[in-house]
């Protein structure tokens, strides 16, 4: 592989990290306006299908109905693979209406221990030295970086709990998403996962929306929230990742961490300490170690 197209597809999975690191500010800058999570989800889903259909009518007009089209079976799997993304937006937008933004996704990053165990329980692999050397970095950098001490007034008890929960559902739709339908395009991919996503979100907004739905919400910051969560990211990620490799690619990836945080200290003023830094640094060094190759001197 040339340089150059490692070059471009580290920009491309930069981008893509750096959008996704964008969007829990703007949800809470939604929530600050009193928009409700249902209708957050909701606008974001909607949209972000409008959109994805738009791009796979484009790239069947372009490719002229020849690429692969997805079976029936191929919809089903990727469907019930998308149920856990929508289960992520829901616990992560959760989560941040109970703590800071620069917390929720240090919470988010737990799939790095949880993919190690996930990959332990279905591959009945024990993890490498490297690995578990990696989570325990990880655990001491996200000790750092919640600081749960740091404000008392925050609710813990549900933003943990949230949190974790759309840890361990990001990880299910990271390992899916990596297994499922890899022959159709990545376009025909998204919208599926998509549609399985809206059903979970919209069974959670019917439940739990109780005021009347405010429409607003489409034009505020639905069109942000869907093209920073479900149309930018997945597109430049699988464009990018072909071209970095699943190592190089998830090192640079990890810049939605600090991406995230950067964004609540300037738009929402959320205070991040020297400790929580520290924290942070801690986790994408370990998201280093787990994906960089040492070679064997022979």
């Amino acid at each position: 592989m040339s340089n150059n197209n490692i070059i471009k597809g580290v920009f491309l999975v930069a981008l893509g990290a750096t959008s996704y690191g964008m969007l829990a500010t703007f949800v809470k800058l939604a929530y600050k306006e009193e928009f409700t999570t249902a209708e957050v989800t909701s606008s974001q889903f909607i949209l972000g299908i409008i959109g994805i259909l738009i791009i796979n009518l484009f790239q069947r007009t372009k490719n002229k109905n020849t690429a692969v089209k997805a079976s029936s079976k191929n919809i089903f799997q990727l469907m019930l693979a998308g149920t856990s993304l929508g289960m992520t937006s829901v616990f992560y937008y959760l989560a941040v209406k109970y703590i800071p933004v620069s917390i929720g996704i240090v919470l988010l990053m737990q799939t790095v221990w949880m993919g190690v165990l996930l990959e332990w329980f279905l591959d009945k692999k024990a993890p490498s030295f490297q690995k578990i050397i990696s989570v325990i970095i990880v655990l001491i950098g996200t000790a750092l970086a919640i600081n749960i001490f740091k404000d008392p007034t925050i609710d813990w008890a549900n933003g943990l709990f949230w949190g974790l929960l759309a840890a361990a559902s990001f990880t299910t739709t990271m390992f899916t998403a990596n297994k499922v339908a890899l022959g159709i395009s990545s376009a025909q991919r998204s919208l599926y996962m998509l549609l399985g996503g809206a059903v979970i979100v919209f069974g959670f907004s019917l439940y739990t929306q109780v005021t009347p739905f405010n429409f607003e919400i489409f034009t505020k910051w639905g069109i942000v929230l869907a093209l920073f969560g479900t149309i930018i990211p997945p597109m430049l990620l699988n464009a990018g990742f072909p071209h970095t490799g699943i190592g190089l690619g998830s090192i640079v990836s990890s810049l939605e961490l600090p991406v995230s945080v950067m964004m609540a200290y300037f738009l929402l003023n959320e205070q991040v300490l020297l400790i929580q830094w520290i924290g942070i640094l801690l986790i994408i060094t370990a998201i280093v170690i787990m994906n960089i190759q040492f070679k064997k001197k022979k």
